[in-house]
């Protein structure tokens, strides 16, 4: 058993809470959905954890066969922690649930947000209606991260990694690029501020920072008003 408590229910969504419930795990494992990270880097991304609780997770996590331990090849000699194909099966799951909660009346959206939660963010509310048959490259320089960015038919793809001639480098901490893309807040007034920098064509990166919306909030009427989107937008990536 991957942690000391269990329900002992033959349920597979009890076992799956027995192997991933435990407070803080599913968080490692989001942390994880882009690639390895070392110790360090994601005790930083998950910042209200202490050392001790996510030395118990990555302990658990690994003994469940959800993420490995892994040494890199010199010269950097480094330990990285990685999922699994298997824990990469999670992503669907995750992706679904937090697009089922952001519909809370009591999420709050100027809480703390990660680099690698913006970026997943992006795969699962990229609205195909919005995108219409846009195409472009993209470089996404987010906090710690920087990924690449392809769009082409309908299909979004967001990894990280350098993008080869993007037509645009877009740069900003996740808090901010999520205000922009979310909540209204200008990307003109954004790149302005200086807030959000960008490189490269910039009438695209703006096109290309409005393809995403958010389920309409519980109770709310549905279409694209304030910070919600078409309830009925389906969230992809390649």
């Amino acid at each position: 058993m991957a942690t000391k408590r269990s329900y002992h229910d033959a349920c597979g969504i009890a076992h799956g809470l027995d192997l991933v419930g435990e407070r803080w795990a599913l968080l490692v494992v989001r942390e994880l959905l882009l690639g390895p990270k070392r110790y360090g880097r994601l005790r930083a991304d998950l910042p209200g954890i202490g050392t001790n609780v996510l030395a118990q997770r990555l302990s658990e996590l690994e003994a469940s066969g959800v993420l490995r331990k892994r040494r890199l090849p010199p010269p950097t000699s480094a330990t990285v922690y990685e999922l699994t194909d298997w824990g990469y099966e999670l992503e669907p799951l995750l992706r679904a649930l937090g697009r089922w909660a952001v519909r809370s009346p009591d999420h709050d959206r100027t809480a703390q947000l990660s680099a690698t939660s913006f970026l997943l963010s992006l795969r699962t509310n990229f609205d195909r209606g919005r995108a219409g048959g846009a195409r472009g490259t993209y470089e996404l320089h987010v906090g710690e991260e920087v990924a690449r960015v392809v769009l082409a038919d309908g299909t979004l793809l967001v990894e990280r990694g350098s993008q080869e001639g993007p037509d645009a480098v877009v740069t900003g901490p996740p808090t901010v690029l999520a205000r922009v893309v979310y909540a209204g807040y200008g990307f003109s007034e954004a790149t302005a501020a200086g807030d959000v920098q960008v490189e490269g064509d910039i009438a695209s990166a703006g096109r290309f920072l409005n393809m995403f919306s958010l389920p309409a909030p519980v109770g709310a009427a549905s279409g694209p008003s304030g910070l919600s989107g078409p309830s009925g937008s389906s969230g992809t990536d390649a």
